[in-house]
């Protein structure tokens, strides 16, 4: 009886955005190592193992490192990791490699933190150990990452709930690579845009583009997989845009044309890319006079802590004490200051305190004078489906209730707040709240449905683009800059092959 397959794995997950000011260290990151990260483990990772697990192979698991959405990380603390996973890969010489990143991780050091690992491991091992990825679709999929992968693909929805089948499919096509069952080629096509808006795929121009790339893969029995990434918008490089990948069991002769036309598509629709959203005083009037859809849960969208924002907007909080005095309602504010004097002073004190305002550019502190309801450690796990059953940590957390009617959760890290435990597991019921705050543009709808009706609000921060806000150094995008109307280059990516373009058509 021959041996099964060894296949090395490991999670390196964060979103870094380079506009949030404070770097994310290592005391940010969960880490686990060892066995421990195959004990209940979520998303892309968990169908990457199960997978695998069910195929009988021998999985070899180093370390799930990760983070929520913040500021660029320590460049020193990735190189550790990156020389942990090396090291693995000397000691236990596996015989293929499968992990999860984000794709949109940038150091102090490097923008492009998943390029330099894959390079760095592709050196190493040579063309003839697989390693495959899966990625989120925001995802700053750059040329490093494509050129020394044997399998890049994304999950395909946003809100992100199919994650877990991306990573099933990732194991899947590993599987097929090991067996000789297929020799994978991923054909790219670049476009130079980014998405103003419009980014969930249920609907919209978005999910016109993934139905047409159904059909395109449903017609050819050789494509495996239609990977369509909207990037990050908060990366500044030369390779900023959106990109559609094609593999295949060898190349597939229409692959090129393929992704072309459908990078072509959203330079077509680019003016369809716009979101719907509600001014702060719209969307509090909404909420008054609308009692029987209450609660609500707000997309604080500029504030939006799973976009990398530092989580310190006080601009709902003032709304709602200044403009709507009966409104009740719960919102979170990354303030470790006053988070640490709340919990100082103890349950039951009344305390003021400036909160807020302590990291985005322009951003004010309010002052708030109100009741300790809550300490804690500010540890939780997520109920889901988006993450769930993954740990949280907020840091040390303290409750202010407010005018007898607004809850403050004062963190010392920023709070997932796109889920409902955030709030529940610090002692605040969602039950007779007109309002909850969720520091998230889209995936609060997947943990938050059912128990409350969500609205987007046109809020300021770092976590949401708008033409002319952020400065760009290196990136030439639409709508960001005035473009010509861009060639798309697709490009054949194999490892044992020339990554010399396959096709070059102009939209």
């Amino acid at each position: 009886m021959s041996e099964p397959y060894r296949v090395l794995v490991a999670r390196l997950y964060h979103e870094s955005n380079r506009l949030n000011p404070e770097p994310t260290g290592e005391t940010r990151f969960l880490v686990k190592r060892g066995q421990d990260i195959l004990r209940s483990p979520s998303g892309v990772f968990k169908g990457l193992t199960g997978t695998l697990a069910a195929a009988g192979v021998a999985i070899e698991p180093i370390f799930s490192a990760g983070a929520p959405p913040s500021g660029l990380v320590d460049h020193e603390f990735y190189l550790r990791l990156r020389e942990e996973l090396l090291d693995a890969v000397r000691r236990i010489k596996p015989d293929a490699i499968g992990l999860e990143l984000h794709g949109a991780m940038g150091t102090t050091g490097t923008p492009d933190a998943e390029g330099d690992l894959l390079q760095t491991l592709r050196h190493l091992v040579g063309p003839n150990i697989p390693i495959g990825i899966g990625l989120d679709l925001h995802a700053h999929v750059t040329g490093r990452m494509l050129d020394n992968t044997d399998i890049c693909i994304a999950c395909k929805e946003n809100p992100h709930s199919d994650t877990v089948e991306c990573g099933q499919r990732v194991a899947e096509l590993l599987i097929a690579q090991l067996d000789g069952r297929l020799s994978p080629v991923t054909v790219s096509a670049f476009l130079p845009m980014i998405l103003p808006g419009a980014q969930e795929t249920a609907s919209g121009p978005l999910a016109e583009i993934h139905a047409k790339a159904r059909e395109y893969a449903a017609s050819h029995p050789s494509i495996r997989d239609i990977s369509i990434f909207n990037s990050f918008r908060f990366v500044d490089n030369d390779e900023m845009g959106q990109v559609v990948t094609i593999l295949s069991d060898g190349l597939d002769s229409d692959a090129p044309a393929l992704a072309v036309d459908l990078a072509k598509r959203f330079w077509t629709e680019r003016d369809r890319f716009e979101d719907d959203f509600l001014a702060v005083d719209e969307l509090f009037e909404l909420i008054q006079n609308s009692p029987e859809k209450r609660p609500f849960v707000i997309a604080d969208m500029g504030d939006r802590v799973l976009a990398g924002a530092p989580g310190d907007s006080t601009i709902l909080l003032s709304a709602a004490l200044d403009n709507y005095p009966r409104i009740r309602g719960a919102l979170t504010v990354t303030d470790p200051t006053a988070a640490s004097r709340a919990a100082e002073a103890g349950v039951g004190a009344s305390v003021t305190l400036p909160v807020g305002g302590g990291y985005t550019p322009g951003f004010t502190q309010r002052t708030i004078t109100g009741r300790v309801e809550h300490v804690s450690d500010g540890e939780f796990v997520l109920d889901g489906p988006f993450h769930g059953g993954e740990h949280s940590s907020m840091g040390q957390t303290a409750v202010i209730l407010v005018d007898e009617r607004i809850h403050v959760l004062l963190t010392t890290s920023p709070a997932y707040s796109h889920d409902p435990a955030a709030y529940t597991s610090q002692g605040v019921k969602l039950e007779g709240l007109d309002f909850v705050v969720a520091k998230s543009g889209y995936h609060f709808t997947l943990n938050f449905a059912g128990r409350a009706t969500p609205v987007l609000a046109n809020t300021p921060g770092v976590g949401y683009y708008s033409k002319g806000q952020f400065k760009y150094a290196k990136s030439r995008f639409w709508p960001e800059h005035e473009i010509p109307v861009p060639e798309i280059v697709a490009r054949q990516h194999s490892v044992r092959a020339s990554q010399n373009p396959v096709s070059k058509v102009s939209v």
